[in-house]
């Protein structure tokens, strides 16, 4: 299919910039199967929800994976960690920004104690990059920036926002493997989630680890010459049982995010499927209109990108005609995009 299928014009004032307060995100309801829309608020989701639904999230961190040092020449240079490669933490695979100055052979320094140099460069821009002693999560804590997308304007290399750290995170969230927030859980609050448990919702959680893929532009005309870059999930078995009993007994599974969309249809196509137990594989499963649900009843989301995946996904689910003319009305009421933005739930 045509990347440019979903293409859409938005206005750069729509592109949230500031988080604001947890849980007060318009809401716009989407029915995927008449198109219809209403407008609401987020914390009227329970609302919608129906008492035996189950409602699957991701509870991955995102751990502050960029990183601002100096070359040789006192310029400024950021080091994007994608993850650990062996050595005892040492060695790290990360994009780089300027790339020029992150050639092969290359030093970095951090801070008076802490440096690396860049060891390698891949065919895809990724370089290995190995520092001087093992960099755990004590010194990603102390040095790493919140990794916020490109579309949130920041200036390089100044100190992360309170704010961004705290909002950039879902309040469920456990293990830190993500540099990529699954936005769609930063709406909730302890508040709604015990609201949503109140009116009879089974909550259930995976953990994808978002990669930077996320934001890999689709560059490719067409969409079957895209591959997305897999991504490690975990599927504990309390959660693939919640999912087989309610699709067995015809209750609603409703995906927070894109992420666990992809996991829980991924897992359903493995030849291990109706074996219970965990899962821990990696999927590169890329959804695009055409493809067939086997899982997923619901879905809450933000609004993505043009071109982008995301928006790819949420038209399979939805419809693309469906799903862009709910886009064009969002902008119309001036909902606000993309992740500090507004939230849809698709049903």
């Amino acid at each position: 299919m045509r990347v440019d299928a979903f293409d859409y014009h938005l206005p750069a004032d729509r592109i949230a910039q500031e988080a604001r307060p947890r849980g007060s995100s318009r809401l716009l309801a989407l029915d995927r199967r008449s198109g219809a829309v209403a407008h609401r608020r987020f914390a009227e989701l329970p609302d919608l929800l129906r008492p035996g639904d189950l409602l699957v999230r991701n509870d991955v961190r995102v751990r502050p994976a960029r990183l601002y040092g100096r070359d040789a020449e006192n310029r400024l240079v950021e080091i994007f960690l994608l993850r650990a490669a062996g050595e005892g933490r040492r060695r790290w695979l990360a994009l780089a920004k300027p790339g020029r100055r992150a050639k092969p052979g290359r030093r970095i320094v951090f801070d008076e104690n802490i440096g690396a140099e860049v060891v390698g460069v891949a065919d895809d821009g990724v370089r290995t990059v190995l520092f001087d002693g093992p960099f755990d999560d004590g010194l990603l804590d102390r040095l790493g920036h919140t990794p916020l997308p490109p579309y949130i304007r920041r200036d390089a290399g100044a100190p992360d926002r309170p704010q961004d750290r705290t909002a950039y995170q879902t309040v469920f969230a456990r293990e830190p493997l993500a540099v990529a927030a699954p936005t769609a859980g930063m709406h909730f609050t302890e508040e709604s989630l015990e609201r949503i448990r109140a009116r009879g919702v089974e909550i259930a959680d995976l953990t994808l680890a978002v990669g930077a893929g996320t934001f890999k532009p689709v560059t490719a005309d067409d969409t079957d010459a895209h591959v997305l870059p897999p991504e490690d999930v975990v599927l504990p078995a309390a959660t693939r049982a919640s999912v087989a009993a309610a699709k067995t007994s015809g209750r609603r599974v409703l995906a927070v995010g894109t992420t666990v969309a992809r996991s829980v249809e991924a897992d359903a196509r493995r030849p291990d499927a109706a074996e219970p137990g965990e899962r821990r594989f990696a999927t590169d499963l890329f959804i695009t209109p055409g493809f067939e649900f086997q899982v997923l009843d619901g879905l809450l989301t933000n609004f993505h990108l043009p071109r982008s995946t995301l928006l790819m996904l949420v038209s399979a689910f939805a419809g693309r005609e469906r799903v862009l003319a709910a886009y064009a009305e969002a902008i119309r009421e001036g909902y606000a995009f993309y992740s500090f933005g507004d939230a849809m739930f698709i049903a």
